[in-house]
């Protein structure tokens, strides 16, 4: 009959590949000064007990204190975490685990960059969840990518950086110590309630935070606008619950990340060369946001999946410009430093908007041949990291070719990233990605 007819469809969708593609992100209130109603916001939850997580260098800084200011004056009680670490690790999310599994706390409050979201993200799960392994929720194949079942506590995202767009993402990202790779938790449950956008607290990221954090900005808009289509994504999901967050390029998402782009190219040399340029930082603030709205829909490909091995395998690099104790090559740099020779890769695929997006970056393409679109794109990439003073390429955080079999190693598990690419690859092709990118000038 036409009604199991109907069903049989509905269960096994028919084809291959996906057919829909879902729109979700993080409600997102933006305004100088907006922080001062976080306590309102908290007290509209009924929240009881919360806990607020940050790490060491903002604990002193003013957008913790905005954020302290508004609790006290409404009588918000709360305890605070600030052991969160800047590229955090399996052990790290463990430890904030722990923190707010001893504790009943009712709502979450993360003031920070990715780092702490994504951090606060992972213990609101597991603290929802204390009957959860670890590795039930981590992304397939390293750990099981269980789907999230049940209701999370309220968690509102204060970011400091123009950045990582977590506070829009259900993705909390960790170096997993013992594979030397970045994986993360992937579900829409884990979004953020509330992405609270105060452009004030961009004033006060370092140059290079401002510039690393901006590149992270730049490639989620380059890779989910030239991401697979949605409708070529395979498989197609039997139960919507599976459809994942990562869904490929799709016209919503379309339209965030080209708008994020235009931002990107007019705003980010002044937001990282003129600290007190209030007017640049706040427009990267939002440009953050637009970016993560986007690829929190359509995902990354493969400067992000290439970019975990490079700062998983970190040996002694310092970060300029950052305050940690640890050698680290910070999220943002990891990912752009490949740009140039992935997007020279992925242009045939689809040449028309590798060619737009060289455009918006300023690139005279009335010219320019579609066989020509990658290196046109790669050159825009190339002159804004070295107008914005890049180190030259992976041999200048401390890699050589020697390195190239274990980089390629730790991307071929991220294939929830990978498989997004617009064109199929080999390990013979990332291991001349990874060669291409040892310098970039």
């Amino acid at each position: 009959s036409a009604h199991t007819h109907l069903q049989g469809v509905g269960h096994t969708c028919g084809r291959k590949t996906d057919y829909a593609f879902e729109m979700a992100c993080s409600n997102i209130r933006y305004g100088e000064g907006v922080t001062r109603e976080i306590g309102m916001d908290l007290q509209n939850l009924g929240a009881r007990k919360v806990c607020l997580m940050t790490d060491r260098n903002l604990a002193r800084l003013p957008p913790v204190t905005a954020v302290l200011d508004s609790l006290a004056k409404h009588g918000v009680k709360y305890e605070c975490y600030e052991n969160v670490r800047v590229e955090p690790t399996d052990s790290s999310f463990k430890a904030a685990i722990d923190f707010a599994k001893k504790r009943e706390f009712d709502a979450y409050v993360a003031v920070g960059g990715g780092s702490v979201i994504d951090t606060c993200k992972a213990a609101n799960l597991y603290a929802s969840h204390p009957e959860a392994e670890f590795l039930d929720y981590v992304n397939a194949p390293i750990g099981k990518g269980k789907p999230v079942t049940g209701p999370l506590k309220p968690l509102i995202a204060v970011p400091t950086t123009a950045g990582t767009g977590s506070e829009t993402t259900g993705v909390a990202i960790f170096d997993f110590e013992d594979l030397k790779a970045k994986t993360g938790i992937a579900n829409r449950s884990l979004r953020p309630t509330l992405g609270m956008v105060d452009p004030l607290h961009t004033l006060h990221m370092p140059a290079r935070v401002a510039a690393n954090s901006g590149f992270d900005v730049l490639c989620h808009a380059l890779e989910s606008y030239t991401a697979l289509p949605y409708n070529m994504r395979s498989p197609c999901p039997s139960n919507p619950l599976s459809r994942p967050a990562y869904q490929g390029s799709n016209p919503i998402s379309d339209v965030w990340a080209r708008h994020a782009l235009h931002m990107v190219a007019k705003y980010l040399k002044r937001a990282v060369r003129d600290p007190s340029d209030a007017e640049a930082r706040s427009n990267m603030h939002l440009a953050s946001v637009f970016a993560g709205i986007g690829f929190g829909n359509a995902g990354v490909h493969l400067c992000h999946g290439m970019s975990y091995p490079i700062a998983g395998n970190v040996k002694t690099h310092k970060a300029k410009g950052y305050s940690v104790d640890h050698a680290l090559v910070p999220h943002g740099l990891s990912v752009v430093l490949t740009s140039p020779a992935v997007f020279a890769f992925t242009a045939s695929m689809c040449p028309e908007r590798h060619l737009e997006a060289a455009e918006i970056l300023g690139a005279d393409v009335r010219n320019a041949k579609k066989e020509d679109a990658g290196s046109v794109l790669a050159d825009s990439l190339r002159n804004l990291l070295y107008d914005l003073d890049v180190e030259d390429g992976l041999s200048a955080v401390g890699y050589s070719k020697e390195d190239i079999p274990a980089l390629v190693k730790g991307t071929i598990p991220q294939e929830r990233v990978t498989k997004l690419a617009p064109r199929s690859h080999t390990e013979e092709d990332l291991t001349d990605l990874f060669a291409a990118s040892m310098k970039l000038y």
